[in-house]
Order: structure tokens, then sequence, then C-alpha cells
């Protein structure tokens, strides 16, 4: 470090109002990513899984596409954390998301030469992009106290709702676009999806100076005259913290991914154009991201537990909705996959803030990286069982699974309270 960045990050540990400062600035400059993060996420939820269809020929395998880019997302999360730890912020997310971009237009690639073989590796390499748009909630959480983190992670998570929402209403614009250019028609969202992807890493590498975890590593560097015994009762907490944490968000990620990985090839079934599952999908993403700052306020105020409890309930009527909706009502599907998604930012936020409560700025990063591997395993699980399980029983199915599924996250909570005793 040279001398003149150590003057720079000292001159924050010296002052509490630099801080706020920085803290504000942070959020500004994610909550900017992200809008363009959320569009770059959408073409592969709404369109993936029909392009893998289109060019397979079968339904068997449409849960393949979004398994192949979580599971992409899960390699990229782990290296996204570790650069993050060890270069800040900064370099782990600009990388992710120029990496995601490359993987959109490999794709766009794929459709255009007919090749499965480079869709699937495309996809994958994809998933770097949706793994850095979910681990950017992290940067606004660095300089946060207590009583804010929820709120900061609910922040950046709303402005993504201006891109995750527009993206799949665009389908059908950008499948017009496509064609004007030669490029098949369902590859069309994934050209929005290179352009938001590389955008979004270029506002960070730009903008995000000076680091926000950096600086939250030199503040907790000049506070290490905290007792022994103290280190070791919070050492054990936070491994307690890290599990239920870790744990409420892979049960929601599992549940979320399934229904909505096989809701677009339902609604193609039952003669809806791409203009429905756009809105249907658009209302769903719309509720992963739009309510999250009252969500954040609600898991600052009423408690991790309760909001963690509120998600099994929500991801449970979702899957009875869902499972009852007949397959032409607009209505039903756009209430089921609301709810989907409500129940989700429930969980990803009670889940998160509990992450961040339980890390110090030492590991902080890497651990993040590490959970997210986890939750991005576990929605490559949901993806690829989900096709499977509608091939061989029925939509309905696996609906009323996903949604008794998510109920397993009461018990999960009531360990963690019980332990705390």
């Amino acid at each position: 470090m040279s001398s003149k960045t150590y003057e720079l990050n000292q001159s924050f540990v010296d002052s509490q109002e630099k801080q706020k400062k920085l803290y504000k600035r942070t959020l500004i400059i994610v909550s900017i990513s992200q809008i363009f993060g959320g569009a770059g996420l959408a073409a592969g939820i709404t369109v993936g899984a029909l392009l893998a269809q289109q060019m397979l020929g079968t339904d068997a395998f449409t849960g393949l596409p979004t398994a192949l880019f979580t599971l992409g997302s899960a390699v990229a999360a782990l290296v996204v954390g570790r650069l993050s730890q060890r270069f800040g912020r900064r370099t782990g997310l600009t990388i992710g998301f120029m990496v995601g971009g490359l993987g959109a237009i490999g794709v766009i690639l794929a459709a255009l030469i007919n090749s499965v073989l480079l869709l699937f590796a495309s996809l994958f390499i994809y998933g770097a992009g949706t793994a850095t748009n979910l681990q950017v909630r992290y940067a606004g959480t660095d300089l946060a106290n207590n009583k804010q983190r929820a709120t900061a992670i609910s922040i950046a998570m709303v402005f993504t709702t201006f891109g995750a929402v527009a993206g799949p209403n665009l389908v059908n614009v950008m499948g017009d676009f496509a064609l004007s250019i030669g490029v098949p028609s369902l590859a069309g969202p994934f050209i929005l999806s290179a352009a938001a992807f590389i955008l979004a890493g270029s506002i960070l590498f730009i903008m995000l100076r000076p680091d926000p975890l950096v600086i939250a590593k030199a503040i907790e560097a000049s506070n290490l005259d905290k007792q022994e015994h103290k280190k070791q009762t919070l050492q054990l907490e936070n491994k307690r913290g890290i599990i239920v944490g870790a744990a409420i968000m892979l049960l929601t990620q599992i549940v979320m991914v399934a229904i909505m990985t096989m809701t677009p090839v339902h609604m193609r079934e039952h003669g809806h154009d791409l203009g429905e599952i756009g809105l249907v999908i658009g209302f769903h993403v719309g509720s992963m991201y739009l309510p999250s700052l009252i969500t954040g306020m609600l898991v600052d105020k009423l408690g991790r537990t309760v909001m963690a409890i509120a998600s099994g309930t929500t991801l449970l009527l979702a899957g009875l909705v869902a499972a009852i909706a007949p397959g032409d009502s607009m209505i039903l599907l756009i209430v089921a996959l609301s709810l989907l998604g409500l129940g989700w930012n429930f969980g990803l936020i009670s889940g998160t803030a509990l992450i961040v409560d339980s890390t110090s700025t030492s590991t902080r990063a890497k651990t993040q990286g590490t959970v997210d591997v986890l939750i991005a395993l576990s929605g490559a699980s949901g993806g690829a069982l989900s096709g499977m399980v509608v091939a061989s029983s029925s939509y309905a199915t696996l609906s009323l699974a996903g949604g008794f599924l998510s109920l397993i996250l009461i018990p999960v909570v009531f360990w963690s309270r019980w332990n705390k005793k």
C-alpha cells in the first residue's frame, strides 16, 4: 500500500463524518450499478429455458439452462468473494460483471450457429453476472452499523427492480431487434444482458473509490483493543448466525428457482406468447426486489427471525396458488409468481443480514462468497430437478413440493433461537 493510499484510508478511519458520507456515496453507486445488473439477469430467467427447449426439441432438459447459469454463479461467487476479500469490492465486482457480459455474448453466438454445446458453456459463464449482481448487495453494508444493515441491503435490491422488471417486459422488443440484425429472437434478451452487465461493471470500476471494504478493514484494524473472551463469545455466535443465515437463503433459493424455471415452459404449453410470459416474470422479478426497502426496515425493526418465518409462509402460499392455478389464468399465475418473489425477498434479506451480523471485515467477503456458492448450487439443483419433476409428473406437483419444502425454514429458525437460550 502506498503512503498516499494509507493516508487516504486513515483519513476515513479518523473521521466519522467522512465514513457516513462514504457510506451514503457507496449506496448511490451500488444502486446505479444494480439498475443495469438487474436488467442483465432477466434474460436467463425469462428465455433461457425456452431457448434450450427450441434448440433441443424436448422439455426434459429445459431446467438445465437455469442449472448451468446458477452453477456458473456458484463458481463466480467463490471467485468474486475471494477477489473482493483480497483486493476490495471494486475489483471483485467489476471482474464478475464483465465475465457475465462475455457469457451473454456467447449465448448470442450459440443461437446464431445453433450450437447447444456453446449455449451451455456460455450460460455457465453468464452465471458470473448473476452471482455478482447478488454480491453487490454486500458492498452497501460494509460501512453500515447493526441497525442499518438490512436497510442497506434493501436499498441496493430496490434499484435492481428497475432493470429486473424492464428486462422481461422487453423480450418482444429485443426479439424483434434481434431478428432485424439476423439473430434468433429468443437470443434477443441476451443482447440486453451483455450490454447491461458490462455497463454495471464499468460503473463500479470507475466510481467505487475509495473501496468501502478496504476502509471498513482499516476501521476495524484500529479497534483491536477488545477483550479476548468477548472475541471468543462473538466467534461462537458468528458460527451459529452464518449457519442459520445460509440455511434460510438456501431453502428460499431452491423453492424460488424450481418454480420460476418451469413457469415460462408451463405457460408456453398453455398457449401464452412471449409478451404474456414476460409480464408474469416481470411481476415475479418485481416482487423479488421492489418490496426490499420495506422488507429491510422490517428486518431491522422486527428482527431476522420474524421475517424468516414470514418467508417460509409466503413461499408455501405461492406453491399452493401455482398448483391450483389453471394454465390459462394470467391473474392467478401473476399472484403465484408475485408471492414466490416476495417470499424469496423476505428470506434473502433476513438471511443476508444474519450473515453480515455474523462476520468481521477480515473474513466477511470470503465468507459471503462461500455462502453465495451454496446458494447458487442450491438454485442449480432446483433448476435441474424442476424440468425432470414436471416431465415425469406436472407443474402442480412441482409447485406443491416447493411450497411444503419452504416450511423447513420454521424449525431452522426455532433451532437457532433455542440455541441462544
